[in-house]
């Protein structure tokens, strides 16, 4: 897919069909009503996007018709990004959604908790030394507590710490341990077993297999014209930026649960001595004796006939004594009132974003396409004002209207809720316990239509959207969007200064107002220079952006400094960055952050300004490279010509480009030519799996997993003379300061004698691993491979890892 990212994306065009309302067809009421007749839940545990397993969650939605929720412990912020550079948190906005897109079609709920995904950890004690157990612990148990789940289901085996990521083994530990402690204590609590788990198909047929579970998960359903598999593959398939679309199948596969707590049910009955019928409570027999002779005689061809009787359900419900089930059922009923009256309500602003105090429209729309007795009354607008309308809406009649609107100035900025407040090490701050353990904020900007349907009063809130119609599309939805007055964006994020040395720095101020003004400003310590000191701004168009440029003049003292750029308009400060990332698959998410960039004073010396970089599965290191004046050029595979690659000093291949850029299988030996004439080739890491070609070198070489995930690891230099540590930068232990998240990853085990490993490095209580960084002399050129992560810290400003990449192209 091609990437659609921008900062300050105001009127961007994209195809983006995640946004658009759902319109249940008759089937899909149907299966929500076999869902209504259906009390019982699972809840099913691990600790990232894509570890879930969509055949089960499936199967569990589909064939029990069990709400089923996924308690993911993180977002999967640490991980990498096959479809584009963002990383960290905006990675974790990203797969927040895809976990949100798979829900969608596989017919679970997402849930997570505040824990962050700092990146890949050997074992569980070092994974709750960095998130604080009891805080992550505090916020499963929460969940149990609030969802209620009849079962649990661990994804990981917490009994084998040490042999999978540590917060597979976490995710486990902390789902028993909260089954232990929580107040409303599940029937039973299982482990998702396979013969993974046992090393081989081998050892699983040989095991004890009395407490386990066995059922057909991939059976048929008709309504959907599908099987369990084929859904479960497109639920899987949304995982796009992990790279993980995935083919569903077809006849017999067998899922094995290991109980672990509680009693283990008869065969094919996962929900066993459950009550899962409306006898579960007080009041339900009434209830049942309405909506079973529904499901059993729904009628496809005109739903809204079953309204009277959904009502008296309705009526009945609400006289529920048990809160929990009361408040579950009643959002359900609701949902298959309004889609079996053909009911559509929207709220769509006239702009895709404002700024408080401004004035937008909001366009109503509300149409009842049943002959069903429905009254339109009132529609509440943002929680700030409130419509009169009392019109009855007849059949296939649309009632709409226009109605001018002030954002309120109180009115928080749209942004995603966990990034609000300062983050915690490992942990995200979240100080609204009701916020915790959401996916998101679900109705930032809530419009509620008060209606009467059959003479009984219905609420239905809908989120205010952004539409309109593209003529290759037709029509899009987007979220809309408050934003401060002015979003203020360095164009370069990291600036790499020498001693007294002067350069241009760019800001990129975009105003989400008619005539914007203000005074711009960057704090500098003294010790900097600044031409001019201040910046009026003056901006007359609403999504209007202007550069302005300012000279810097770094000090005489290496130092590592974070600037921040701020616009005083009357009497405000702005000094944020507004970033919108689109993709097709997913609603646009917009966040919120400092408009900072870092700005190093580092005496760094470089060889080879002409590099040529291919670009793997999307990072920014081409990007960072400019800082030192680099020129880069990026190339495609089918650049890779003899001829005209001889012009690069260096060419870099990009994260994972081994695994992404399948003509690499071709253009290899072009590569292997051109060290052997005398370039640098510099390959960036590739993981072990789906490798294009063996061949990624001209020499021997064998990628493992190993990995050093401590960012602080000691570093030894096994080849302290040669040349990459010593020219044109020494490279010293204190180069290896400051690096984040981790020091590499994916380091080659094996290699053939014509590699120089250069360093050393190890986790606490392992053995050195000497695979980062490899060296072999190739002809007259270089052949490098290094599983350092400069990826991760070039765009952080880490110094030594920009002294350590001059040193790699400057290779002679």
């Amino acid at each position: 897919m091609k990437l659609k990212y921008c900062f300050i994306l105001l009127f961007f065009i994209t195809k983006i069909v995640a946004q658009t309302p759902t319109k249940p067809n008759s089937t899909e009421i149907y299966e929500q009503i076999q869902k209504l007749n259906f009390l019982g839940k699972v809840l099913y545990v691990a600790a990232h996007p894509d570890d879930e397993n969509t055949r089960l969650i499936t199967y569990l939605s589909n064939y029990y018709h069990a709400n089923t929720a996924y308690l993911s412990l993180t977002r999967g912020d640490g991980g990498q990004n096959l479809i584009g550079p963002e990383l960290k948190e905006k990675l974790g906005a990203i797969r927040t959604q895809e976990l949100l897109a798979a829900r969608k079609i596989d017919g679970g709920t997402q849930f997570f908790t505040r824990a962050n995904d700092f990146g890949y950890s050997k074992e569980p004690n070092e994974t709750f030394a960095i998130w604080n157990k009891k805080e992550v612990l505090e916020d499963v148990i929460q969940v149990i507590e609030n969802f209620q789940p009849d079962i649990v289901i661990n994804r990981f085996n917490h009994r084998t710490p040490g042999t999978t990521h540590g917060h597979h083994t976490a995710s486990a530990i902390l789902s028993l341990e909260a089954y232990e402690t929580v107040k409303f204590q599940p029937k039973r609590i299982f482990f998702n077993t396979s013969w993974w788990f046992y090393g081989s198909e081998e050892n699983f047929n040989k095991a004890d297999k009395s407490k386990l579970l066995t059922f057909n998960a991939n059976v048929y359903y008709p309504l959907k014209g599908k099987s369990n598999h084929e859904i479960a593959a497109l639920s899987r398939s949304q995982h796009k930026c992990q790279g993980f679309g995935t083919l569903g199948s077809r006849g017999e596969d067998l899922e094995y649960l290991e109980l672990l707590k509680g009693t283990l049910p008869p065969k094919d009955n996962l929900f066993e001595g459950i009550e899962t019928s409306w006898k579960r409570v007080n009041g339900g027999d009434n209830i049942a004796k309405i909506l079973l002779p529904i499901e059993n005689n729904f009628n496809f061809q005109n739903p809204s006939i079953h309204i009277p009787e959904l009502i008296k359900a309705y009526k009945l419900i609400q006289k529920l004594e048990d809160n929990h089930w009361k408040n579950i059922k009643s959002n359900e009923i609701k949902a298959i009132i309004e889609n079996c009256l053909g009911l559509f309500l929207e709220g769509i602003a006239s702009t895709e974003i404002a700024t408080r105090n401004s004035e937008i429209e909001i366009n109503l729309e509300a149409i009842n396409r049943s002959g069903i007795n429905v009254k339109l009354e009132n529609i509440s607008l943002l929680n700030q004002e409130k419509i009169t309308v009392n019109q009855l809406l007849k059949n296939n009649e649309k009632f709409s209207k226009s109605v001018p609107f002030v954002i309120n100035k109180n009115i928080p900025y749209s942004n995603l809720y966990w990034l609000n407040e300062k983050q915690q090490d490992g942990l995200y701050t979240v100080s609204d316990k009701n916020l915790r353990n959401l996916p998101e904020v679900a109705l930032p900007f809530p419009i509620i239509f008060e209606l009467s349907i059959e003479n009984e009063s219905f609420t239905f809130t809908k989120n205010l959207a952004f539409k309109k119609n593209e003529p290759d599309f037709g029509e899009t939805y987007s979220p809309f969007v408050v934003a401060p007055k002015f979003s203020l964006q360095f164009l370069n994020k990291v600036a790499i200064f020498n001693a007294n040395q002067s350069k241009e720095i760019q800001v990129k101020v975009t105003a989400f107002e008619n005539n914007a003004k203000g005074i711009l400003k960057l704090n500098l310590p003294a010790s900097w220079q600044i031409s001019p000191q201040e910046i009026p701004v003056s901006i007359g168009t609403k999504g209007e952006t202007k550069t302005f440029t300012f000279s810097v003049t770094s000090s005489k003292n290496e130092e590592n400094l974070q600037i921040l750029a701020q616009i005083q308009s009357e009497n405000s400060i702005f000094n944020q960055e507004v970033t919108q990332i689109k993709y097709n698959h997913i609603p646009t998410q917009t966040l919120l952050e400092a408009s900072e960039a870092k700005f190093v004073n580092l005496n760094i010396k470089t060889k080879g300004k002409n590099i040529g970089y291919v670009m793997g599965a999307g990072d920014e290191v081409g990007k960072y490279l400019e800082n030192l004046n680099y020129k880069i050029t990026y190339l495609e595979a089918k650049d890779l010509e003899s001829n005209s690659i001889q012009q690069f000093d260096a060419i870099i291949l990009g994260i994972r480009a081994f695994n992404v850029v399948n003509e690499l299988k071709f253009k290899n030996k072009i590569l292997f030519d051109y060290v052997k004439n005398g370039g640098n080739v510099i390959v960036q890491y590739n993981t072990t799996n789906n490798l294009v070609t063996k061949e990624i070198a001209p020499f021997e070489l064998k990628i493992s997993r190993d990995r050093v995930t401590e960012e602080d690891a000691p570093v030894a230099f096994l080849s302290p003379k040669h040349p990459v540590l010593n020219q044109p930068n020494l490279i010293t232990n204190q180069d290896f300061d400051g690096w984040i998240q981790e020091r590499g990853l994916y380091f080659p085990n094996e290699w053939s004698n014509e590699f120089i490993p250069i360093l050393a490095m190890n986790d606490k209580g392992e053995s050195p691993s000497k695979g980062s960084l490899l060296v072999a002399k190739h002809g007259k050129g270089n052949y490098i491979y290094t599983g350092l992560s400069f990826f991760r810290e070039l765009p952080e400003g880490v110094s030594g890892a920009y002294k350590l990449l001059a040193n790699l192209i400057a290779l002679e």
